[in-house]
């Protein structure tokens, strides 16, 4: 059994999600790119936001994967979580809202999900996979490191349809810099990423978790 901890950094708590957090994930999984770019069902109900939360909670009690609602001062701003958790490797997903993209929220959460996979969890890789074509989930990826691996033919299902997917690995011996990636236009300004190690943020009720979604 793996109890998931809260995470802070400077301007984000992160917290397995909790009954609390149920109409705000409905309300921001009403996105059309959030849909179009992740598993989730569309459309997308109450009810489904509802049984996740109950999966999350579930399949973090049996060491399966770890998720995190991701706040700001305002409130929910998106998901992130590590799933698959098996033999030293994961794989990491994610999604912000409409209204938080912009912010650079992707990046600190993620930077703080990584430190704590790789740091506390002692993980040795960490996989990222996306439908071919999401470039704000690529661009993240990237930031935080990750190096771009291939593509997989037909590789994921989204919305009742195969679709190829891009792969992109860390392990724990990588330094974190940002690399090109060949299915990405070069950037013209250096990727900086703040790198913060996350500290257990202090929370009045026990909260437990697990992951889903593709979209930065």
């Amino acid at each position: 059994m793996r109890e998931t901890l809260a995470l802070r950094t400077a301007r984000l708590e992160l917290a397995p999600p909790i009954a609390d957090d149920i109409d705000a994930i409905h309300l921001a999984c009403q996105d059309p790119a959030v849909q179009r770019w992740t598993a989730i069902p569309s459309p997308y109900t109450r009810d489904d936001a509802a049984a996740f939360v109950a999966r999350s909670i579930e399949r973090s009690r049996t060491g399966e994967e770890c998720t995190w609602a991701v706040h700001d001062a305002e409130g929910l701003v998106g998901m992130i979580g590590l799933h698959r958790i098996a033999d030293g490797a994961a794989e990491i997903g994610y999604w912000m809202s409409a209204g938080a993209r912009g912010r650079g929220y992707g990046a600190e959460a993620g930077c703080a999900v990584v430190d704590f996979a790789l740091g506390p969890m002692r993980l040795e890789r960490i996989e990222w996979h996306a439908v071919a074509g999401n470039e704000a989930s690529a661009r993240l990826a990237q930031s935080l490191g990750f190096r771009f691996e291939g593509t997989r033919r037909e590789g994921l299902r989204t919305d009742g349809r195969r679709e190829d997917a891009w792969i992109a690995g860390l392990v724990s011996t990588d330094d974190r810099s940002p690399v090109e990636w060949p299915v990405l236009a070069p950037r013209t300004a250096p990727l900086r990423v703040r790198r913060r190690r996350p500290r257990p943020a202090r929370t009045s009720a026990p909260r437990t978790a697990a992951s889903i979604a593709l979209q930065g």
